[in-house]
């Protein structure tokens, strides 16, 4: 096959031909940057350099590169170093638990962590989830998300991340990246970097484009938005970083040097390695060179028994086009992120097959060769993670209204269960594959970052139960179309519980016209008409949402005979029961939206691309907003939300007081100065006859080595072009091995390490001026002043349980960075001249305590 010499091999050439069509362009930056193990890496980067330099060429390459798509037991499995040990890596989705597996748990969603603004849990969950995963004999998850960050509203994708907020997300993604390493696997903070939508994220057949979407965006922006959580998951440790399908400025994003190799390796200074999403590489050597450090699942297209990597990456460092500090660098970063989460000390092979839950099968699945042989040990991992996941349901559940209907008393006489989001799936719970379909309540959406349910809890089978306790009544209609029934039931009711839903997913499946990005903000399955006819014969009607994001309620929502709205987001296996411990009291919610509900689609602004914009050439979608979405859009444009960011009731009341300001004494920022270190190498390059495919070994079809078939170089990468004025697309400095400057922003894991310095103590009191415990969330939001910034953006928050009329002190602390901007001129974090000021409240509209920020002269 032809080894992309030609084929997008570097930025350089990108930068040039963007420049001329007059398209955003991404500066190239190179060399690479090498790791060094600063910081908490440094006894694991040593332990990876020495197993790396015992290490020859073709193993350094084989744990670079994935086998192929279905060639092993997991979603992506790279070779191993058995002379040494290493075994093959086994990679595995999801962010929300195991994909393609048995006996698992099915966690609540990114979107409902964030819901919790909850730290602790955001860890609990992580380390369960991790915990699953090291007991299946999984090495690396892929997952957390934070990309999308949720830019549009109706992303398909939104709710495997957090919030659009970068701040809430960036330090529940950071906590749930510690919880799973905690337990010993490796987790993957992707997609990097701004995935905002499924639209033209790849090309296919259909679609006339050529290349896949170029999302668009500034410097500034691209550092205070997109890239902060990114900051905090590396300044978490995080062991592998998953670059993105499309492209950034008009450079794909597993081969972008200046998102890889400028900002993530040389700026934020990450330790760990960069895989690249499944088929998102589309060079050999532009994406080595550009920082990408491992190839998966390893095939060019699935199942093709081609590599960009593998023998192409061996001959390309025998022919010295890849310096050998790239791929020794590669090696030691992925042997590094293994041994910083003990993965050396838990790891087991793959207790499982991704691609049957047959217990035998073929060694290889997609070529049925090898061992016949037990594929599945059907290993139960569940542990007692129910009473998590439950908990976790609970406390994400947001009560957006509340006329005084909440929390039932479990005697009403009559309860009436209206919606199809209520009941079962027809075809079970994992009827439809990656839970492609929305039939049944909604506790996962669709796509790779899904899991099996072990079970799934509905609202009918929880309430039900509740109600027959008290000897109380209860009928279910879960037929969205037959409003007669709906209608009766309702009549009849002391209290109409309604179940409506809003679901999205990953672009390769499309689910009623919804092409994994949402169509619209509406409800699903007629939600907005099963409500208006239960409404208009009951004048109790309390409505549950489960949906992937906001959806448009501006029909219904002040209607008097509407008394409660709750939205309880995607609550995994667990969901009826957390519902129901919320709708009856034995939980007061706590929860608060994690973004803002707008009274129109219009009123987000930003909206997805669906139709091609640049011709047969790559979709443009320029981000000229800047920072300002969400909450952050809705206050600059004067738009009145129905509920604004960070907003949720409870079951009793709280009140603030007592803003307090303290000053700390804080060193002077210095930004960073001098150079790094000359790359090393780590063994030695012998000539190519060593690296000849060994004699004796069966050669298993589509299968992906790292050995050569020839020692004709040319010969071996099957590539007509192969020599031809290679030199023009190697980019300047890109093989360099000297020391390098340091970035003035770098120094550090999540940059300078005086970007972390706390600048000033804040302090609140909070009551409980109810009659029940309850929790409340209190949010510390700054202006920064200037006259582009936005009003104010969250930068602290905690969740706190108070007794009743009980105070709480709560105290946090502002560093440099929640109070700087990204400067372009100097590419550093400045602290601008402008007035700033602290604002406390309940939400992002609710902020009654204010006070300026004084800095010490």
């Amino acid at each position: 096959m032809r080894f992309s010499w030609l084929e997008a091999v570097a930025l350089t050439a990108s930068v040039v031909n963007a420049a001329q069509d007059n398209l955003a362009y991404s500066p190239p930056f190179y060399p690479s940057p090498w790791a060094d193990g600063q910081g908490d890496w440094a006894h694991v980067y040593k332990r990876a350099v020495e197993i790396v330099s015992q290490m020859t060429l073709t193993e350094k390459v084989n744990l670079t590169t994935g086998t192929g798509w279905q060639l092993e037991r997991c979603v992506g499995q790279t070779g191993s170093v058995p002379r040494l040990g290493v075994p093959a890596l086994c990679l595995q989705d999801s962010p929300l638990g195991i994909r393609l597996s048995d006996y698992n748990s099915a966690f609540p969603a990114g979107v409902n962590v964030a819901a919790t603004w909850d730290k602790d849990l955001a860890y609990q969950r992580g380390k369960a989830m991790g915990q699953e995963f090291s007991d299946k004999g999984i090495d690396v998850q892929l997952g957390p998300a934070a990309g999308p960050l949720g830019r549009s509203p109706d992303g398909g994708r939104n709710w495997e991340g957090f919030s659009p907020d970068p701040a809430l997300t960036g330090v529940l993604f950071a906590e749930t990246i510690k919880g799973i390493q905690d337990a010993g696997v490796i987790a993957t903070a992707k997609h990097y970097l701004m995935n905002e939508q499924e639209h033209y994220r790849q090309t296919s057949e259909g679609l006339n484009i050529s290349d896949s979407l170029s999302s668009n965006v500034d410097d500034k922006t691209m550092h205070e938005l997109y890239l902060w959580p990114f900051a905090d998951a590396v300044r978490a440790g995080v062991g592998a970083v998953m670059c993105s399908y499309n492209q950034i400025n008009n450079s794909y994003g597993c081969q972008n040097s200046h998102l890889l190799n400028k900002l993530l390796k040389a700026e934020l200074g990450f330790q760990g390695f960069v895989m690249s999403d499944w088929s998102a590489q589309h060079s050999g050597v532009g994406a080595a060179l550009a920082g990408m450090d491992m190839s998966m699942p390893g095939d060019v297209g699935f199942n093709t028994g081609t590599s960009f990597y593998g023998a192409n990456l061996t001959v390309g460092v025998l022919n010295g086009t890849i310096p050998q500090y790239r791929v020794d660098d590669m090696a030691v970063r992925i042997m590094a992120a293994y041994y910083k989460v003990g993965r050396d000390r838990h790891s087991t092979p793959p207790n499982f097959s991704s691609w049957t839950r047959d217990e035998f099968g073929f060694e290889h699945y997609a070529v049925s060769e090898g061992a016949y042989e037990r594929v599945n040990e059907f290993v139960n991992v569940q542990r007692k993670h129910a009473d998590l996941i439950r908990r976790v349901g609970a406390d994400s559940t947001v009560l957006l209204k509340n006329q005084g209907a909440l929390p039932l008393t479990g005697k009403e006489m009559t309860v009436g269960i209206l919606g199809e989001d209520a009941g079962s799936n027809p075809k079970g719970a994992n009827g439809c594959d990656d839970r492609g379909c929305d039939k049944g309540t909604l506790a996962m959406a669709w796509g790779s970052g899904t899991a099996n349910f072990p079970y799934l809890v509905t609202p009918e089978q929880a309430i039900q139960n509740k109600v027959l306790e008290g000897r109380g009544n209860v009928f279910a209609v879960t037929d969205n179309y037959d409003m007669k029934r709906i209608q009766a039931v309702a009549a009849q009711s002391s209290v109409s519980l309604v179940f409506v839903n809003a679901d999205s997913g990953e672009g390769y499946i499309t689910v009623d016209d919804n092409e994994g990005d949402r169509k619209n903000l509406t409800l699903w399955q007629n939600g907005d008409n099963v409500i208006k006819t239960v409404t208009e014969n009951c004048n109790n009607t309390v409505v549950v949402i489960h949906s992937v994001g906001p959806v448009l309620i501006d029909q219904w929502y002040a209607n008097p005979n509407v008394t409660a709205i709750l939205w309880a987001g995607l609550p995994g296996q667990e969901s009826g029961n957390s519902i129901a411990d919320v709708l009856y009291g034995r939980v007061n919610p706590g929860g608060k939206t994690p973004f803002t509900w707008g009274k129109t689609r219009e009123a987000y602004s930003n909206p997805l691309l669906t139709e091609p914009n640049n011709g047969v050439g790559a979709p443009q979608v320029d981000f000229e907003e800047g920072v300002f979405i969400d909450y952050r859009h809705f206050d600059r444009a004067n738009e009145e939300p129905i509920y604004e960011f960070g907003h949720g009731l409870s079951y009793t009341t709280f009140g603030y007081s007592h803003l307090r300001i303290q000053p700390l004494k804080a060193a002077d920022y210095t930004p960073a100065t001098g150079k790094t270190k000359a790359a090393q190498i780590f063994g030695k390059i012998e000539d190519a006859s060593a690296y000849l495919f060994p004699d004796g070994l069966k050669k298993i079809h589509e299968f992906i080595y790292p050995w050569l078939n020839t020692t004709d170089l040319k010969a071996a990468t099957a590539d007509p072009y192969y020599g031809e004025k290679d030199s023009e697309y190697i980019p300047s400095s890109a093989q360099d091995a000297s020391p390098q400057p340091r970035l003035p922003a770098s120094g550090g894991a999540g940059g300078n390490p005086g970007l972390y310095e706390d600048l000033f103590r804040i302090s609140v009191t909070i009551t409980n001026t109810g009659n029940v415990a309850g929790d409340e969330v209190p949010q510390l939001y700054v202006s920064l002043g200037g006259p582009n910034e936005p009003k104010v953006v969250l930068r602290k928050f905690e969740r706190l349980h108070i007794s009743p009329s009980k105070q709480v002190v709560w105290s946090t602390t502002l560093n440099r960075r929640d109070l700087s901007n990204w400067d372009v001129v100097s590419q550093d974090w400045v602290i601008s001249p402008y007035d700033k000021s602290v604002h406390v409240g309940s939400s992002s509209r609710k902020l009654k305590l204010h006070a300026p920020l004084v800095f010490e002269q």
